[in-house]
């Protein structure tokens, strides 16, 4: 295997299906991003490839999902009429319900399962699937524009298959459908740092939910207090995300690499640029771990597209120009997009509400430290990956 093998999951499919015109999640951003990398050239680059993908297959659904609960998503999405089923989170502002429905969310899991096979049979280095990451997805229920949790399904094929994974998110709302499926388990180490669920949805996500039984020490949580920064962002994912990955060493890496943090999102409130997540994008790069990456959240689209180009060129060792490529900016000039910039310069929130932050940031490090850090720093991480 070589560190230059990479694959881009894209399917033509990505972005015909519309949440509605008010919704803020908008499909189209798949498109945007894969504009932006095309006009970097990133799309023909040695050892790359784009792999198209398929709807992702029942049984692999039910290893997660409760059948009554994929039943009436069948049923929803077959039907031309305005449905709702609240039992199963159905039909809601969230999580509307559209004719396709199923159709959309079984080809964005079936493209993180093709990334994941082709980490985990064809020898690929890294796999990137924008239109994954629908972390909040339960059991049982859709939740926070998620209707299939993707990660869940293909990591339950990994481990299955003899893997140890680690899952981290670093979404601006906390992972808390993939947390679920893991919650019991020591296969998955799931690190989730997002904006505190103090406030905040999903309202989960706090230092004290570390796991149970066999899986008690191998959920990790640092929430964020709104204000965060680029330094303090990097601070908990250098002490508390990088040291446990490290320790852990699975045999492949699970990321949901959401661009909802970015300070000029319109759903959130934390405050980092491109600095802190370009700095985790070359960080993860350099374990040298089989690497499964997720679009995730992002609600500004050119925030997202550029993030998405941005983590694209560091999983291939790419330095990108900072100035947007003409071609783009003459195509998002018209859409009233003034951006100019790959970059953002590196920002420092206002005093007050960063020493806030920064109390809440090392407050959550020391508690991990007591709580999660011993069992897993202790253990001998052995790889089962031939």
């Amino acid at each position: 295997m070589t560190d230059t093998r990479t694959a881009l999951i894209f399917s033509s499919l990505f972005g015909s299906y519309s949440y509605g015109e008010d919704h803020p999640f908008k499909l189209q951003r798949y498109h945007v991003a894969r504009e932006l990398m095309e006009a970097y050239g990133l799309l023909k680059l040695p050892g790359m490839e784009i792999r198209d993908c398929q709807p992702v297959a029942d049984d692999l659904v039910l290893t997660f999902h409760d059948p009554d609960y994929i039943d009436r998503l069948k049923e929803f999405s077959a039907s031309s009429e305005p449905r709702a089923d609240f039992r199963f989170g159905l039909g809601d502002a969230d999580c509307p319900v559209f004719q396709g429905l199923y159709d959309c969310a079984a080809l964005g899991a079936g493209a993180t399962f093709e990334a994941a096979r082709l980490v985990e049979e064809e020898g690929f280095q890294t796999a990137f699937n924008l239109a994954g990451g629908w972390h909040h997805a339960h059991r049982a229920k859709a939740s926070g524009f998620s209707y299939l949790n993707d990660a869940v399904l293909a990591i339950n094929w990994l481990v299955a298959r003899g893997r140890r994974v680690v899952y981290l998110d670093i979404d601006a709302h906390h992972g808390d459908g993939v947390q679920e499926a893991f919650y019991d388990s020591d296969r998955v180490l799931t690190i989730s740092l997002h904006e505190s669920g103090i406030y905040f949805f999903p309202g989960t996500g706090f230092e004290d939910e570390i796991g149970e039984g066999r899986g008690k020490g191998y959920s990790v949580n640092v929430p964020l207090l709104a204000h965060t920064d680029d330094a303090l962002y990097m601070k908990a994912f250098d002490e508390v995300a990088y040291p446990l990955i490290a320790a852990y060493n699975p045999d492949i890496i699970v990321t949901q690499i959401g661009a909802d943090t970015f300070r000029s999102d319109p759903l959130t409130r934390l405050e980092i640029t491109t600095n802190s997540y370009s700095y985790i994008m070359r960080k993860l790069k350099a374990l040298k771990i089989p690497w499964v990456a997720l679009g995730g959240g992002g609600y500004d689209l050119l925030n997202t597209a550029r993030a998405w180009s941005i983590a694209w060129a560091e999983m291939n060792g790419i330095k990108l120009d900072p100035h947007l490529p003409d071609s783009f900016i003459r195509k998002i000039a018209p859409l009233g997009y003034p951006h100019r910039s790959l970059l953002d310069a590196m920002h420092w929130s206002d005093d007050q509400e960063r020493n806030l932050a920064l109390d809440a940031v090392e407050k959550s490090i020391a508690t991990l430290k007591k709580t999660v850090f011993p069992g897993i720093l202790g253990i001998q991480g052995r790889s089962t990956r031939e």
